[in-house]
């Protein structure tokens, strides 16, 4: 029997939630969905066979039974929306980030555990061939003791616009879009290693720098603002220290004033060898001569792909075939070092994350 589901949020990021769902063919029935622009929601309805859209998710959930839905709103709409489906005996697969503070993050979860539901969040990056190769390299112990990371998502002239500039929808700017990214890449290939302490600075130095032009290829929101808006930050670093020792350093931006138009690069340094996860490359010494090593095969990130592989795990986990690759949990432990992140760039001293 097919999966039941409904789409709250009938944005750009919805379209790639579609084009998964489409690939496992009768396994899932698009039934409803739902956007605050009753013409987008239309619209995204006759694309994707949707039988009702809506402009109210309460009454598209109350109208219809649904087994699953997605939620693909601005950051702000995600708790608010995810527990309401989930309330209303729905698996939900939300967006990344989780929602916009940690706060958020925990009610969601219970509503997930009092509902006995899936709640899935959107790192798309854990479905990577690139990263099921970095993490089974870990665990196989040919990079020894990893206790350093570098993880790097910078943009020279990357504001997608819309209501990614204003904070009381994104809840920040390149951190909280960007390096969530990154920063759970990152955690899941080291094996989801628990966060202790954070020091994080962020700027505002160049702003929106709308007057540029992003190129046909860059990802811009389909919401439309009246007036630009900017209220994020424009660039972040930080670095995050783990239960373990390890530390990860990572750098975010929209706008910065670098060479690359799209830089985005991740290490990995243990004391046996060192891996670069764009190259898929191990540094390291062999018979006292430093070697670097190209390992073949498809070990890449690939949008498409992995978007198809996250809502294949999303439907297979609901007919209890898979575990998700990314729960409720791990999405929490991303907004507490988001949180601690933005509390350090505030008061500009180190944050440690209290549970």
């Amino acid at each position: 029997m097919a999966i039941r589901l409904g789409v709250i949020g009938c944005g750009g990021i919805a379209h790639a939630h579609a084009a998964a769902y489409q690939k496992l063919g009768d396994r899932v029935e698009f039934v409803a969905c739902c956007d605050l622009v009753e013409e987008k929601a239309k619209n995204y309805a006759e694309r994707f066979g949707c039988k009702k859209y809506y402009t109210d998710c309460y009454t598209m959930l109350k109208e219809n039974e649904l087994d699953a839905v997605s939620v693909c709103t601005w950051n702000s709409a995600h708790a608010e929306c995810s527990i309401a489906a989930l309330n209303a005996g729905c698996h939900v697969f939300c967006e990344k980030p989780m929602a916009m503070n940690t706060e958020e993050a925990l009610a969601m979860k219970e509503a997930a555990e009092k509902n006995g539901k899936l709640l899935m969040i959107g790192f798309v990056r854990r479905h990577g061939s690139d990263a099921k190769m970095a993490r089974q390299l870990i665990e196989d112990g040919e990079l020894g003791e990893v206790y350093y990371a570098k993880a790097t998502y910078l943009r020279r002239c990357g504001f997608p616009g819309g209501w990614f500039g204003d904070k009381s929808r994104s809840g920040g700017g390149p951190l909280i879009d960007l390096g969530v990214h990154v920063i759970d890449l990152s955690r899941y290939i080291m094996g989801n290693v628990k966060p202790v302490t954070v020091f994080g600075a962020t700027f505002d130095k160049i702003g929106a720098r709308s007057e540029v032009s992003l190129g046909a290829d860059a990802w811009q929101s389909m919401t439309e603002a009246e007036k630009p808006i900017f209220t994020v930050e424009d660039l972040v670093t930080a670095m995050i220290r783990f239960e373990n020792g390890a530390v990860l350093h990572v750098e975010a931006s929209f706008n910065l004033n670098q060479k690359s138009d799209n830089l985005t690069d991740v290490s990995f340094y243990g004391d046996k060898a060192g891996y670069n996860l764009n190259n898929s490359e191990l540094y390291t010494v062999m018979n006292n001569q430093l070697a670097d090593i190209k390992i073949r095969g498809e070990n890449n990130f690939h949008f498409e792909r992995d978007f198809g592989r996250e809502g294949k795990n999303f439907i297979d986990a609901i007919e209890g075939k898979a575990t998700l690759l990314a729960n409720a949990d791990d999405g929490v432990e991303l907004m507490r070092i988001l949180d601690a992140i933005y509390e350090s760039a505030r008061t500009g001293k180190s944050v440690d994350i209290v549970r």
